[in-house]
């Protein structure tokens, strides 16, 4: 496996990661939505990868986003009769967003696209060493 091999694979799971990341960031930014006065509530967001051949069918594999998904659970009922968007039994519709599991998921992401630009660091150092050998 080449060198260009190493930054295909490592610049797919970066670029992967990087969805991943925007997909956390608008799930935390809608983690206390309410529900609209239709009825509707923004549904949390999960990343589906998959993986893609690099460079032929039978060789190494880079990950690519297969799509994003909407989480089906119920949405978060909270009692809060003060809260302008509350029913007539003082119940406000949040979003269904777990904030802990998305913080675990951002801190996750970050570190997978941490250790793919580290790896398109390291095989760039070994490029440039493998240059100034030949002299």
């Amino acid at each position: 496996m080449g060198l260009k091999t190493v930054f295909d694979i490592a610049a797919s799971a970066a670029s992967a990661q990087s969805q991943r990341l925007n997909t956390v960031a608008s799930n935390l930014a809608n983690a206390d939505a309410a529900a609209g006065p239709d009825g509707t509530v923004y549904h949390a967001k999960q990343v589906v990868f998959r993986p893609v051949p690099i460079g032929g069918p039978d060789g190494p594999q880079g990950v690519q986003v297969a799509g994003v998904v909407e989480d089906n659970a119920e949405p978060r009922r909270v009692y809060d009769p003060k809260h302008p968007m509350a029913d007539e039994n003082g119940y406000v519709t949040l979003a269904n967003v777990n904030a802990v599991e998305e913080m675990v998921n951002m801190i996750s992401a970050s570190r997978a696209y941490q250790n793919a630009v580290e790896v398109m660091n390291t095989a760039k150092q070994l490029q440039l060493k493998a240059l100034t050998l030949g002299n």
